[in-house]
């Protein structure tokens, strides 16, 4: 295609369409055409290689599974009623299931069948799968789609120091297949959100259009998914005198910074309090006026299922005030209220007054209201202190393509997977999963190597290892030359695209930038007994000889 498609939000989802790689058959769900499926493969090896190594062994579990395991689990409502992510239907027997959007349930179904003692562990499986979710918007291709090819781990040990060594052993093998790729990446902390468990880390491919926001320091080895990062805050000295409270009259003054502007304090003395529904309960989150909640932290400090802001109507009957002036004094008794660490420690602080238009100056903890629970509750943005040591926090963007959790006994309890330890205890096997997404590495590969012209595949990936281009094939030499090169590279091992179109120079070159295979080779009139030979990422091309040819690309290939 010489256009992008009009719904195409990413460059890779504008080239992979228009290069050939995919079709889409229906909103989120694409057709991998031949060149997509050969890099897929190539992808998958890769990660089959690096978890065989790592000590897993494959196995294939089926995409169509049971309401009764995701009920076991507790799941089965947070994926279909409040997520809405899972597909499920009756089959023609009543029986309700669903189309897996991952297969920690199976699992463990699976494992505990088999699992009676200790000496049955440790265990280590993984499949390379499709995955189906209903997302409510899928979009950019194949970075959010309804159904996409994923690789997911599981490991079962006896204890946490057992599920650290695999955790471990999965961690390096994700960076040795980062590393083989090519990408440029970042390992970070990362919220296990509705996965669960004690701790996890996102492999992230740094690319502008990346989903997620990247916090790192400039002096340290910290790094973490934004919504998962800590981050230090200036705090400034206070007064020693607490003056009296009084609401003042701030017509319209909503943000905070025209309502620090209009008081004539800092920005930070200013407070937001953000009124959220979690589940069938109410809670108030107050943080500085310089920041903003995050909203992660508040779901896992609740244990709530949904989180969302209370709608105005509902605001006004809490607060008696329009939207914008809530504030923590004189809240119902039943309303929860949680503060970001940074609210505390200040002295004559600011808060909405819960009245249309007017905003409470000089208020005091212990005095004007009590005690909330504080805790960290606010989003870490750049510039923000880094929480391992004096430096600063930096941020870029990046395109998660692996995360791997720390499950712990979340599902074995639930499933009662255990086995009997050597003194004859019952105990649950302690879990571990690890993702990687297939497809999403492929678009990921796409966002960051690409220029105007189309694709650059690594050699790793690459549909195919070289592009032969015939021109002037109305001449039988060179036809016979042509095909000459095309057997010879085949049987060098050499994957070899062979473009034999009766097409133009420039179209055949156009196609060929657009398509981005790593190496070009080109057979014309004037290559005469040698060969044209190009790299896709360097803009010059050269004469050489064929031997030469073959072993460069050999070279650059890895190839043998």
């Amino acid at each position: 295609m010489r256009e992008a498609p009009k719904d195409a939000q990413t460059v890779a989802h504008a080239l992979m369409v228009r290069g050939g790689y995919i079709q889409q058959l229906s909103a989120g769900i694409y057709i991998y055409l031949p060149l997509l499926l050969r890099t897929l493969n190539k992808i998958s090896q890769i990660v089959r290689e690096e978890m065989t190594i790592a000590g897993s062994e494959e196995l294939l579990m089926p995409a169509l599974q049971s309401r009764e395991l995701w009920e076991e689990s507790a799941r089965w409502e947070r994926y279909t009623a409040i997520d809405g992510i899972m597909f499920a239907f009756k089959d023609r027997r009543g029986a309700t299931v669903c189309l897996g959007p991952t297969h920690e349930e199976v699992v463990t179904d699976i494992l505990r069948r088999d699992t009676k003692s200790y000496k049955d562990l440790p265990k280590n499986v993984f499949q390379i799968q499709t995955k189906f979710r209903d997302e409510i918007r899928p979009r950019f291709g194949l970075m959010r789609a309804r159904e996409f090819i994923m690789k997911d781990a599981y490991s079962f040990d006896l204890d946490e120091a057992g599920l650290d060594v695999s955790y471990e052993a999965m961690r390096k093998a994700y960076h040795r297949i980062c590393e083989r790729i090519g990408f440029q990446y970042r390992a970070v902390a990362a919220d296990p959100g509705a996965i669960g468990g004690s701790g996890s880390q996102e492999f992230m491919v740094l690319a502008d259009t990346g989903e997620d926001t990247i916090l790192f320091c400039d002096a340290c080895d910290f790094a973490a998914n934004q919504e998962k990062a800590a981050g230090r805050l200036e705090e400034y000295p206070q007064e020693t005198e607490h003056k009296p409270m009084e609401a003042v009259l701030g017509e319209g003054l909503i943000g905070t910074e025209s309502l620090a502007k209009f008081l004539g304090i800092p920005l930070w003395k200013t407070t937001k309090t953000l009124i959220f529904e979690a589940d069938d309960k109410i809670v108030a989150v107050m943080v500085r006026g310089d920041c903003d909640v995050n909203e992660v932290k508040v779901v896992n400090r609740l244990g709530c299922k949904s989180l969302k802001l209370a709608p105005p109507e509902r605001i006004k009957t809490l607060t008696g005030a329009e939207v914008g002036y809530a504030g923590p004094i004189g809240l119902p008794a039943d309303v929860l209220i949680l503060a970001d660490q940074y609210v505390n420690n200040r002295v004559n602080f600011e808060c909405g007054a819960n009245q249309t238009n007017y905003h409470n100056v000089n208020v005091n903890f212990g005095r004007d209201l009590g005690l909330p629970e504080f805790g960290d509750y606010r989003l870490a943005k750049e510039n923000d202190g880094c929480p391992q040591c004096s430096g600063k926090l930096k941020s870029t963007r990046g395109i998660e393509i692996g995360h791997i959790f720390k499950l712990g006994t979340k599902y074995s309890q639930a499933m009662k997977c255990n086995y009997l330890d050597a003194e004859g205890k019952s105990k649950p096997a302690v879990m571990g999963c690890y993702g990687i997404g297939v497809t999403r590495i492929a678009a990921a590969c796409v966002e960051q190597n690409h220029d105007e012209k189309g694709i650059i595949w690594p050699a790793q990936i690459a549909p195919y290892h070289a592009h032969l281009i015939a021109l002037n094939i109305e001449e039988e030499n060179l036809r016979q030359q042509a095909e000459a090169l095309y057997t010879r590279l085949q049987n060098e091992r050499i994957e070899v695209l062979y473009d034999d179109r009766p097409l133009r120079a420039g179209e055949k070159f156009g196609d060929a930038d657009l398509m981005g295979i790593p190496v070009r080779l080109t057979v014309s009139k004037r290559t005469g007994d040698q060969v044209e030979f190009k790299l896709r990422k360097d803009p010059k091309s050269e004469l050489t000889s064929v031997d030469e040819a073959v072993r460069r690309i050999k070279e650059l290939c890895g190839l043998k």
